[in-house]
């Protein structure tokens, strides 16, 4: 059984058939609409642009059982069942898929005009929103803060959008790099305030957002971005070991720390040999890949199947640009700037004791394909030549 209906749960039930599993598949969904795909929902699905983004799959044909509309409560591995509102599931073999939530900010549960933006349902909220050109406010200045500010500044919104740190991206990219993605906002004349802790949202009217300063932000909405987390909150006190994050600790095949119990996706984190440390990627690639890896080993039973070490990788497109990340650094990492940060294509690399480990590419996806090749090689690079944009990256291979 398969609990969780989205990318990684979707895709690795279809990984099981296609390796050629012929027992029965569960697949267990939440929502009560057919699975979908997330990353349109800021894009096309939000502007009205496409009305969903189903995914083109004919579960019948495979041999899927899609069990939609039921939220899973508890875990009890000794009867090998999942609690759900409406009775326990049975299991044989137990794939956790149950990705992240959005968090919320404190205090703003049930105001009104405040929105999320994780699911169809928060979607179809935000339309009417966009389409009557309000004013808004959107509470992080992360991926998906940026992404619907750019979707809101195209519909004609006033976007004004509030950050705690510093800068945007604080938690992810360091001050000379973030810095740049800033100006963006203000060429499009979207508002951004950093540095703007947010104390509370006054449900008025007129609805606002209150920041610690005592400054005070009207608007008609509220967009609340301040991250996700592993929603694994069911699965408290059944003995699946978590990590501080609140993402199930898999193992390097994807197992979690019961018998037949694996974890893919958003809910999970795994042991990168390549990076030496605990990965937990909320990323579209990671709950695409990772379900080949599930699957596998599940076919292969007692085999010792596949380790998962991917490299990491994902994209955003805000205010024109389209930004692509692959691979992972630290603050300690070598960073090597490759064309003019002014302009309209760039990227960055960190190197880490000369092997590249990570590039950032805004408008240049040819750096952003060969990074991803050089870094799955651990390729050790030229740092003088991969200053230089007029030299192909793979040309940089020491």
């Amino acid at each position: 059984m398969v609990v969780g209906a989205g990318m990684a749960g979707v895709q690795t039930a279809v990984a099981l058939r296609e390796d050629g599993f012929t027992g029965p598949v569960t697949l267990l969904g939440a929502e009560p609409h057919p699975p979908y795909d997330r990353p349109p929902l800021s894009k096309a699905v939000l502007l009205g642009k496409a009305e969903g983004s189903a995914f083109e799959i004919d579960f019948d044909a495979l041999g899927i059982e899609l069990v939609l509309g039921r939220e899973v409560t508890g875990l009890r591995p000794d009867d090998r069942e999942v609690d759900t509102a409406a009775g326990p599931v049975p299991y044989d073999v137990l794939v956790v898929a149950t990705g992240a939530e959005a968090i919320r900010l404190p205090g703003s549960e049930g105001i009104p005009g405040v929105h999320l933006l994780r699911t169809l349902d928060d979607v179809r909220e935000l339309r009417p929103v966009l389409a009557a050109q309000h004013r808004v406010v959107v509470v992080g200045a992360g991926w998906i803060g940026a992404e619907f500010a750019t979707a809101a500044h195209e519909a004609g919104c006033s976007v004004t959008v509030v950050e705690a740190a510093d800068r945007p991206l604080a938690d992810v990219l360091p001050p000379e790099v973030a810095m740049q993605l800033a100006g963006w906002y203000v060429e499009t004349g979207t508002e951004l305030r950093t540095g703007a802790r947010v104390a509370r949202i006054d449900p008025g009217p007129p609805l606002s957002v209150v920041l610690h300063d005592g400054s005070r932000i009207t608007a008609e909405a509220v967009l609340v971005g301040i991250g996700a987390r592993p929603a694994t909150g069911w699965l408290a006190g059944c003995g699946v070991e978590l990590g501080p994050d609140g993402s199930i600790t898999a193992d390097e095949r994807l197992r979690a720390s019961l018998p037949d119990v694996y974890a893919v996706g958003d809910c999970a984190s795994f042991p990168s040999r390549r990076y030496g440390e605990r990965l937990l990627v909320h990323h579209w690639d990671n709950a695409l890949q990772g379900p080949r890896t599930v699957a596998a080993n599940i076919v292969g039973g007692e085999a010792e199947g596949p380790v998962y070490d991917p490299v990491p990788y994902f994209w955003s497109e805000q205010f024109g640009r389209f930004v692509q990340y692959a691979g992972y650094h630290t603050a300690t990492d070598r960073l090597v700037w490759r064309g003019d940060p002014a302009g309209a294509a760039w990227s960055v690399c960190w190197l880490r004791d000369g092997v590249l480990v990570a590039l950032l590419a805004v408008g240049r996806p040819r750096d952003l394909a060969q990074a991803r090749r050089l870094i799955e090689k651990g390729a050790v690079v030229d740092p003088v030549r991969a200053a230089d944009p007029a030299v192909p990256l793979k040309g940089a291979v020491v």
